[in-house]
């Protein structure tokens, strides 16, 4: 098979979950087949390279066989190519490190524990070692 479909291709070489989810990927405009906006039934070939953006990182993926029929795990590196930059891995990495600093919107309200680790983050640890009222100091 010289050619085949992009949300099928990206559900087969397991991107993504399902295929479903690849399809809104495309429609959602976080798919690109050589640097164009790709709808969900543009077709692949090998040599193409798929950009996907999976917020904050955009992946980047050369494709090596154009498949629909979804393999096992260890075949994907004959399908294909992981060929995301470096930094992309590191803005991933920063963004897991900030953590709970930056909250993704919509996810409601920090819960207690949020906000004692916040606390605990901008509190500085000198300050534990002296316990003393303001009175005190009058």
């Amino acid at each position: 098979m010289a050619e085949a479909r992009i949300d099928k291709w990206m559900w087969a070489s397991r991107i993504f979950k399902t295929r479903t989810i690849a399809a809104e990927a495309c429609k959602k405009g976080r798919v690109a087949i050589n640097g164009a906006q790709a709808k969900p039934a543009r077709m692949v070939k090998p040599g193409d390279v798929i950009q996907v953006r999976k917020p904050p990182v955009t992946y980047s993926f050369k494709v090596l066989q154009a498949i629909e029929k979804r393999v096992g795990a260890k075949l994907v590196p004959e399908i294909m190519e992981n060929v995301t930059t470096p930094d992309q891995y590191e803005l991933l990495e920063m963004n897991k490190i900030s953590g709970f600093v930056n909250r993704a919107k919509g996810t409601g309200r920090p819960t207690k524990k949020d906000r004692r680790d916040l606390d605990e983050f901008f509190t500085p640890e000198c300050m534990d070692e002296f316990d003393f009222d303001l009175d005190d100091l009058e």
